[in-house]
């Protein structure tokens, strides 16, 4: 199941996906955990397969918004269950549970494309190197992982903003991030896993590193089918308020073009 590296590649894992009745098993080994417990956008991930292999003759994916209730692993179970199928749109809901225990809920809206007389766009990418010019974000220069057991499934390489626990007066963290897996770098289901990988941003502030947990993610896609070159991707997370312990952040991603693919807003809860 791993490769030479000893990482479980996400193509891989996401074919340990099995049937259980009306609902999906996987067990999630620890090259992708956080702590004890899986992480936000692979939850996400997870649940999004899941419904794609329980639904059929799904239009584009057009918004989702996930509850992480519990930790989650690293055994777990999800059921998908349609909401709603209309002629446009349909919703389609996620659970997934650990043991016994609520670990996730997520919603997601499918929905075919209409003619508009409407076209708007003002989601400008940062001024920022490409990803071969930038420095390392989850790595030191000796290749040695500083993030989380499953940031060593990404390349990355920091393009504006600070790092994480380095005393930064602006809480937002700027990365370029691909997936080490070249079969997941055209797939929307590696896109949402990588799309929650940088850390919060009010981690950027603290000194030294503390817990941090997401509460809810809300994301848009922008683009029936996001696509980049040789599966970078421009990430940008900003906090725009830290208080009480808890944090309210805004998420960008762009494609190598800086075309912007995904907006999205997160409540984390914050224990520094």
């Amino acid at each position: 199941m791993t490769d030479t590296s000893g990482r479980t590649p996400l193509s891989v894992l996401l074919s340990h996906l099995q049937p259980a009745g009306n609902a999906w098993h996987i067990d999630i080994p620890d090259d992708w955990l956080q702590g004890r417990a899986i992480y936000g956008g692979l939850s996400a991930a997870l649940c999004l397969a899941a419904v794609d292999a329980a639904v059929d003759d799904l239009a584009p994916l057009r918004s989702a918004q996930v509850a992480f209730v519990g930790p989650a692993g690293p055994g777990v179970r999800i059921e998908p269950r349609i909401l709603r199928q209309g002629k446009s749109m349909a919703f389609v809901a996620a659970d997934m549970t650990s043991g016994d225990n609520a670990a996730a809920r997520a919603t997601f809206g499918f929905g075919t494309a209409r003619e508009s007389a409407l076209a708007h766009a003002d989601v400008a990418a940062p001024a920022v190197a490409d990803a071969r010019d930038g420095g390392l974000f989850f790595e030191d220069s000796e290749g040695r992982n500083l993030g989380p057991n499953f940031a060593r499934h990404f390349d990355s390489a920091r393009a504006a903003g600070a790092t994480p626990a380095s005393g930064a007066e602006t809480p937002q963290f700027c990365a370029w991030l691909r997936h080490r897996d070249a079969a997941m770098r055209d797939s929307l289901t590696g896109l949402v896993a990588l799309a929650d990988a940088l850390p919060p941003a009010a981690m950027a502030c603290m000194h030294k590193p503390a817990p941090v947990s997401t509460i809810t993610w809300q994301f848009d896609l922008l683009t029936e089918r996001p696509v980049t070159e040789q599966g970078w991707w421009l990430c940008r997370s900003y906090a725009e308020q830290i208080a009480d312990g808890y944090s309210a952040q805004h998420m960008t991603i762009w494609n190598s073009r800086r075309e912007p693919v995904l907006v999205g807003r997160q409540a984390v809860a914050v224990f520094a």
